[in-house]
C-alpha cells in the first residue's frame, strides 16, 4: 500500500487551518464511529482509525511539519510514531466541544445515572456534578392472610427492624456534623477513568467509592451510628388488607422504607399478600367452590341439606334426579369483589357417592332396588334417564 494521505483522508487542502481540520475530523468521525454504524462495525472501525489517524497527524503543528516533509514514514520514524489517535491530550471541555460537539457525546453516551450524561459531566466544568447522599432503599415484607379475612378490610400490625436517621448526628455519620471534603475525589463526588480501545481511548466517569459519590467525609465518624448516619431500631406498622384481595398483592407504604444517607428521602415499604389454603373452598376471584357428598337417595328423590359457607351455612336445595359433578349455586355467598362492592356466589359441585359398606338392611333395599331395575318397567325407566340429554 502507497503513503496514507491525511489530507484527503479529512477531505481538506495542504493550507488548511487548525479550525477546518477540528470541523472535518468531527465531522468524520460522527459519521465513521462504529459505535454509530450496527450495520458495518468492522469497516466503519478501519475508516474511523484512518480518520483518527490523519487528525493526529495534522492537529498537531509540530508533527504536520514533519508530515509536509517527510511524509507518513518520517512519523512513524519519531517517538510518537504508531501511536494513534491520542484522547488524553484533550482534557479541557473546549477541546472537546469544538471537536465533537455537545449532540455526538450525548448521542454514543447517553445519559448516566449517577450525576447527569457524560457530555455534561465532561464540559460542564470539572470531572461532574456532585451525586449526593442515596435515597434509602425500599423494603419487602410478606403477609399471610385466611380465605375467610377477605370479607372485610383486615388490619395486620407489623414489627419490623428500621434504619432511621441517627439522631447523635442528625444522618450526617459524622461527630458533631463536621463533614470534611473526598481527599479521593477532591469534593467532585466522582471518579474519571480512561481506556483505551484501538485508536481511541475512551473516559469513563462513576461516582467515588471512598465518599459513594458524596463529596465529603467525616471528620471524626459518628460513636452511636458508627459514621453510618443510621441506626436500626423496630418498629411497629398498621398495614390494611383491603376485602377481596388477590393472591400476591402488592401493597406500597411510601415512605416506610429503609432511611437515606444522611438525611435523604427514605425508601418505601411493600407489603405482599398471600392468601392461604382454605380446607373447604378453593377461589376463583369473588367466587368460592365446594364439593359437596350426597348420597343415592339424596340425589334421586331430591333434598335440602345445609351447606358450610366462608361465613356460616346456608340451606341448599338439591333437585330429584341430581347427578354427580352437578354444579348448583348459593348466590352471594362467594367473596366481595377486589375494588367493588357486593359479593360473589357459591358454587355447590355435587359429588354422588357410591357406598363401599353395606349394612344388613341397606343390602336389602338395594337388592331389592336391583330386582325392581330388572323388570320391563325398571329396565324402560333406566334407559329413558340414559337417553334424557
Amino acid at each position: 500500500m502507497g503513503e496514507p494521505d491525511y489530507y484527503g483522508t479529512l477531505g481538506v487542502p495542504r493550507g488548511a487551518t487548525k479550525d477546518e481540520i477540528k470541523r472535518a475530523y468531527r465531522r468524520l468521525a460522527k459519521k465513521h464511529h462504529p459505535d454509530l454504524n450496527k450495520e458495518n462495525p468492522k469497516a466503519s472501525e478501519e475508516k474511523f482509525k484512518q480518520v483518527s489517524e490523519a487528525y493526529e497527524a495534522l492537529v498537531d503543528e509540530d508533527k504536520r511539519r514533519i508530515y509536509d516533509e517527510y511524509g507518513a514514514e518520517g512519523l512513524r520514524q519519531q517517538v510518537w510514531g504508531g501511536e494513534g489517535f491520542d484522547w488524553s491530550r484533550f482534557t479541557h471541555a473546549s477541546d472537546i466541544e469544538d471537536i465533537f460537539g455537545r449532540d455526538f457525546f450525548s448521542t454514543f453516551f447517553g445519559r448516566s445515572g449517577v450525576g447527569g450524561s457524560l457530555v455534561e459531566d465532561l464540559m460542564g466544568g470539572g470531572l461532574g456534578r456532585r451525586r449526593g447522599p442515596a435515597p434509602g432503599r425500599s423494603v419487602r415484607v410478606d403477609v399471610e392472610v385466611g380465605l375467610e379475612d377477605l370479607l372485610r378490610p383486615v388490619r395486620r400490625e407489623l414489627t419490623l427492624p428500621y434504619d432511621t436517621p441517627c439522631p447523635a448526628c442528625d444522618g450526617t455519620g459524622a461527630e458533631g456534623r463536621r463533614m470534611v471534603t473526598c481527599p479521593t475525589c477532591g469534593g467532585r463526588g466522582q471518579v474519571s477513568h480512561s481506556q483505551r480501545r484501538g485508536y481511541s481511548q475512551f473516559i469513563t466517569v462513576g461516582a467515588c467509592r471512598k465518599c459513594q459519590g458524596r463529596g465529603q467525609w467525616p471528620d471524626v465518624p459518628c460513636k452511636p451510628c458508627a459514621g453510618e448516619g443510621r441506626v436500626a431500631e423496630m418498629r411497629r406498622i398498621a398495614v390494611e388488607v383491603p376485602a377481596g384481595a388477590p393472591d400476591g398483592l402488592q401493597l406500597r407504604v411510601p415512605g416506610r422504607g429503609e432511611a437515606g444517607e444522611r438525611g435523604a428521602a427514605p425508601g418505601d415499604l411493600y407489603v405482599v399478600v398471600h392468601v392461604s389454603r382454605h380446607p373447604t373452598f378453593e377461589r376463583d376471584g369473588a367466587a368460592l367452590l365446594m364439593d359437596l357428598p350426597i348420597g343415592f337417595a339424596q340425589a334421586a328423590l331430591g333434598a335440602e341439606v345445609d351447606v358450610p359457607t366462608i361465613d356460616g351455612f346456608a340451606r341448599l336445595r338439591i333437585p330429584a334426579g341430581t347427578e354427580t359433578h352437578t354444579l348448583l349455586r348459593l348466590r352471594g355467598k362467594g367473596l366481595p369483589p377486589f375494588r367493588d362492592s357486593g359479593r360473589g356466589d357459591q358454587l355447590v359441585r355435587v359429588m354422588v357417592i357410591t357406598p363401599k359398606r353395606l349394612s344388613a338392611e341397606e343390602r336389602k333395599l338395594f337388592e331389592r332396588l336391583a330386582e325392581l331395575e330388572k323388570t320391563g318397567d325398571g329396565r324402560r325407566r333406566l334407559l329413558d334417564r340414559f337417553r334424557e340429554p
